[in-house]
This record gives C-alpha cells, structure tokens and sequence, in this order.
C-alpha cells in the first residue's frame, strides 16, 4: 500500500482535497511492524504522529513489580499517538504501546503537520476529536478499574468490543478484568440466563444490546 493510499483510508483524513493529501505525502513514511513488537515505552518522546493503518495495538503500563497493567486496545484507522501539548514539536507518551497482530503504520512529520495544517486550521475539529477520544477511553478504564463490579466490567467489554472479546481466552479476559476466571464464568451465564447475550461454541453474541449497555452505562 502506498503512503497516499494509506491516508486515504484513515478517516481522520477524508475532508482534505488532493493538493492537500498530496503534501501530507510528503511528510509521511510507512513502516511495517511485527506483531509483540513494542513500537514506545511510557515516558518516551517522539517527533512523529502515528495512526495505525493496518493491524492492531495495545497501550498497557508496567507496576513496580513488573506486571503489565492492560490500559486499552487501539484499532486500525485509530491515532496510535498520544497527543500532550498542540504546541509542543514532541509528543510524551502516557504508557506502553505495542503491537498484538502485524501491523502497519503511518508517521507523519509532527511540526511540519502543525505548520501545514493545524496553524491553518485544517484538521483542527478531527484533532480535537482524538484527544476527546482518549479522554473517553481513560474515563472507561477509570470505571473499569475503580467504579464497575465484574458484571458491569464484562458487560462494557462485550459491548464496547465484541470481537476483540471472543479472539481472547478467557484466562487472558480476565486478567485484563481483575476478575477470577470462575467469577467470568458465572457472569457470562448470568448474561445468557437473562437472554443478555448467547454462547455458542465459546462465541459470545449479543442478543439484547440495550439491557446489556443499561449494565455499563447507567
């Protein structure tokens, strides 16, 4: 895939006229990752603003024992870049991030996208969405961690990433969770018994979406 074609499938990019993709091009690289490879550790800098075009990703933090911390998933056509400061020409990343398939990734020259763009405010309002964006996911894992009990953990999950859901084991569910695996098992067949959600095979489908979002979001 080319970088022009690579831009033209992020929809952070789809209001910009071909002049504009044109110089965005010229800005930008595209590079390969394997999967496990860890693409930046918390507290590091960097020059670049990053989406992920193909694959996906996993933003996670370390504890002082050395335990990976599950932060949030993050999915192509996704900003991987965790924006600090518009001004600033270098970006501090908040937590870890690295890749759980093979994926590819845009790299866009970041003072030289401030310059171009945003001080003309073009792509000012799609910016802005992706910071509001992270400040969502940060309010879900505040929830998920301080707030819900494991019904509603499970349930946000289902409903905010069903597919990601069942490509997981359960063991590894419930550790992103902090919940135990046989309190996982009694959640999920509390959900089917109230025709939340069906099992099949191991394959979670939702059959009443609004009950399952009143769990989570009320």
């Amino acid at each position: 895939m080319s970088i022009k074609n690579a831009i033209k499938t992020l929809d952070f990019f789809t209001t910009l006229n071909d002049e504009q993709i044109d110089l965005l091009t010229k800005i930008s690289t595209m590079s390969s990752y394997d999967k496990d490879y860890v693409l930046c550790y918390e507290k590091s800098q960097t020059k670049q603003l990053l989406f992920l075009v193909e694959g996906q990703a996993k933003s996670y933090k370390i504890d002082k024992h050395d335990n990976e911390i599950f932060l949030f998933y993050i999915h192509k056509n996704n900003m991987l870049s965790e924006v600090s400061h518009i001004d600033e020409n270098k970006q501090f990343y908040f937590s870890n991030i690295s890749f759980i398939e093979n994926s590819k990734v845009l790299s866009i020259d970041y003072q030289s996208f401030k310059n171009n763009f945003l001080k003309n405010n073009i792509l000012n309002m799609e910016f802005a969405n992706e910071i509001i964006s992270r400040a969502h996911k940060l309010e879900s894992l505040i929830n998920r961690e301080f707030i819900f009990d494991a019904v509603a953990k499970v349930a946000m999950m289902i409903g905010s990433d069903l597919d990601m859901f069942n490509k997981l084991k359960r063991h590894d569910i419930s550790l992103i969770l902090h919940i135990q695996a046989a309190t996982l098992s009694r959640v999920l067949n509390r959900l089917k018994r109230n025709n939340i959600i069906d099992i099949i095979q191991g394959k979670v489908s939702i059959l009443d979406k609004q009950n399952l979002e009143m769990i989570y979001k009320e």
